[in-house]
């Protein structure tokens, strides 16, 4: 028989799905997250699969992997030993980033540091035009002499980002030569294949990144392969890519900065098919784990995608982290998450970025945690119980969070225990707020349109709060909450983008020239599915970046496919100016328009996996109780608690209600309503009790 694994590397819990001829099981697994080495937790979590008989090694023919292996180099610091080859005059771009501010006023901003030292950025004499005309010639000899310096220097990776390489990469392909001539062992970084698109501080900063976390995804990779065929487990291994689609382990090892939001957007493609499940189109997506919550978007039934984001923003906003050209699932990361640590700073409460991790962990584990964290507030509150948690491996320690918020934040604030337990998940919550009012409201959608689906061991927590503080009017909490990324995994496909810079007039003589760009990308994508052997159907996808001339930035376009003449330029004017409308309010009718970048995206089918939905009599619904604690009910109060697994389909209570999983926990708050769908979703309508 048929079957996959899926698991997904989190900052604190690694979760695990399975999927049997081709229905996803509700068998999920979640373990600890091993530092520094992820892998170790990975193969005890298939160990324990394959010990209580979830998973046999000789019917498995597809394993899924999510993965924050290259995220952690970059924010760890952990990456390889890497230079930067750039055009003379250059040296600096990396350096000064972009001179924006994302705290204008703040004298001594706090920005996130490059990944090289300017010791390790070297100029070489040479110069293409934006229009690919060679301006000055490399000069070889210097370029061999450094090639020659690199390979005594004890690098072990290299990216040559040189002036206008998108548009003629000649000369980076030379550079490339001259380095594999002297130093073959070398991992070479080319920015005209990584980031083959203008802006030359972002194209750096992404060609850089790759080369830096090359090697440990390598590493990583050929270690975790080779302990999966330890364990008898040999099909192919599959990884999530940032723009939510699945890469072979070959192609992610030569473009590893694709792969730096893996789990997040695993966990956005989850949103999209439950919500096509539920008849749903436009989705906020809510994802609250140990260490981070992520939120993003759904419109009209597909993911939200960007053509960039940051990295290791400083203070998790625009502006203040790395940018990396890579197509991504739209997000917005803020360090709020169950292991994050709540602290008095000059007198008021502070919770996050900083987490407690898997370990120690919060106070409750039980693991030398001593610093309160929002899980320890939430089992103060009553939100969770101090047993069963994590499907019974674990036994909270209510004590142990009662002391660690009493000493580190009830006294010195002068507050009860309580009133601090509430503070820290009211903060949370707060912080969470902002987030998700930059994902909706600062990027043109309307929060009251639209549902939030949450997920993530911490999600449905404080999904119904987050939700009435927002002005959302329902929450969705999908089958398998807590390992939603792993459940991801089992409903996405293979996906391959690529994308180039020409700037073209966006007017019907330009037609031939963009046949052109979009027959470059597919012959380019065709080769790359050649390469991963992949041979499954699927289609192509196009879409333009495009601007009115003179601005200085882009919004993507889905355009038609199809023969490029008049009608599809026609077309394709009328979705920038229908897209410009809805972002900023108006258009500019009769205006020039130009195209810039151009996207060609070939998608697999879906393989189609989907939950299935236990059947249960509605009188086995009995719930326990426990006190609560609710402000809308002035304090502690006798709350329902119910089993998920003993909820059928059709199920209606009015909060507050605890509906209680293995891997997770749903607080519904007094005067909302709880209904059970027919595909097994928990549905929360706010305020309709």
């Amino acid at each position: 028989m048929s079957r996959q694994v899926a698991f997904d590397v989190g900052g604190t819990f690694t979760d695990f799905a399975l999927s049997e001829a081709g229905a996803v099981q509700q068998t999920f697994l979640k373990v600890p997250t091993t530092y520094p080495d992820p892998a170790k937790g990975v193969i005890a979590g298939l160990h324990q699969l394959i010990d209580a008989g979830w998973l046999d090694p000789d019917e498995c023919d597809l394993v899924l992997h999510a993965t924050t292996i290259a995220t952690n180099a970059i924010l760890e610091r952990k990456g390889a030993r890497t230079a930067l080859i750039t055009s003379m005059g250059f040296r600096d771009v990396l350096i000064i980033g972009r001179q924006k501010r994302h705290r204008t006023y703040e004298v001594a901003v706090n920005r996130t540091k490059p990944l090289l030292a300017r010791s390790d950025i070297f100029e070489i004499r040479e110069r293409v035009g934006a229009d690919g005309e060679i301006v000055e010639p490399l000069d070889e000899a210097a370029l061999d002499a450094l090639a020659r310096r690199l390979a005594e220097g004890g690098y072990d990776a290299v990216a040559v980002c040189l002036l206008h390489a998108y548009a003629n990469p000649t000369h980076e392909l030379s550079v490339r030569d001259a380095l594999l001539r002297h130093a073959p062992y070398l991992r070479i970084s080319l920015s005209h294949v990584v980031s083959p698109k203008i802006r030359e501080y972002e194209r750096t900063s992404t060609t850089v990144a790759d080369a830096y976390v090359g090697p440990a995804v390598e590493r990583y990779v050929a270690s975790l392969k080779a302990s999966l065929a330890d364990l008898g487990i040999t099909p192919s291994l599959s990884i999530m890519q940032s723009n939510g689609g699945l890469i072979s382990t070959e192609l992610a090892c030569r473009m590893p900065i694709r792969i730096v939001e893996s789990g997040p957007a695993a966990g956005v493609l989850l949103c999209a098919a439950v919500g096509r499940d539920e008849g749903l189109k436009n989705l906020l997506t809510f994802d609250m784990g140990g260490t981070t919550a992520k939120l993003g978007a759904v419109d009209d039934g597909e993911p939200a995608i960007v053509s960039g984001f940051e990295v290791d923003a400083a203070d998790y906003k625009k502006g203040s982290g790395l940018p990396l050209n890579i197509s991504s699932i739209e997000l917005v990361e803020i360090g709020a998450g169950g292991g994050s640590i709540a602290e008095p700073l000059m007198g008021l409460l502070q919770v996050g970025p900083q987490s407690a991790s898997s370990w120690p962990g919060p106070a409750c584990y039980g693991r030398g945690g001593v610093r309160p964290t929002v899980t320890d507030a939430n089992l103060l509150l009553g939100y969770l119980a101090a047993d069963g948690f994590n499907n019974g491996a674990m036994t909270l320690d209510a004590e142990a969070s009662r002391n660690a918020v009493q000493l580190h934040v009830a006294s010195p604030l002068g507050l009860s225990v309580t009133e601090a337990a509430w503070g820290i998940h009211a903060l949370a919550t707060n912080n969470m707020e902002r987030a998700l009012r930059i994902i909706s409201i600062e990027r043109g959608r309307d929060p009251r349109d639209y549902t939030l689906i949450a997920f993530g061991g911490a999600g449905p927590l404080h999904a119904a709060r987050l939700a009435r503080q927002a002005s959302v009017g329902r929450v969705l909490v999908p089958l398998g909450a807590g390992v939603g990324s792993a459940l991801g995994l089992l409903r996405a496909a293979p996906k391959l983008d690529a994308l180039t810079t020409r700037i073209l007039p966006l007017v019907p003589e330009s037609a031939v020239s963009m046949s052109e760009v979009f027959a470059d990308l597919e012959a380019k994508l065709r080769s790359d599915l050649r390469q991963a052997h992949l041979t499954a159907q699927g289609s192509f996808q196009r879409a333009i970046y495009m601007r009115y001339k003179g601005q200085g930035f882009e919004l993507k376009v889905s355009v038609p496919d199809g023969p490029i003449d008049h009608s599809f330029v026609a077309a394709a004017r009328d979705a920038f100016q229908a897209a410009y409308r809805r972002i900023y309010g108006t258009a500019v009718p009769g205006s020039e328009i130009e195209a810039i970048d151009w996207l060609l995206v070939w998608q697999a089918d879906a393989p189609g996996r989907r939950a299935s939905v236990a059947t249960h009599p509605m009188d086995a619904a009995d719930p326990t109780t426990r006190e609560v604690y609710f402000p809308e009910t002035d304090g502690f109060v006798s709350c329902r608690i119910f089993s998920r697994s003993a909820l059928a389909p059709g199920a209606v209570f009015d909060g507050p209600v605890i509906v209680t999983e293995p891997e997770t926990t749903t607080v519904v708050l007094p005067g909302d309503r709880l209904e059970v769908t027919r595909q097994g979703n928990l549905l929360i309508t706010i305020g309709a009790a």
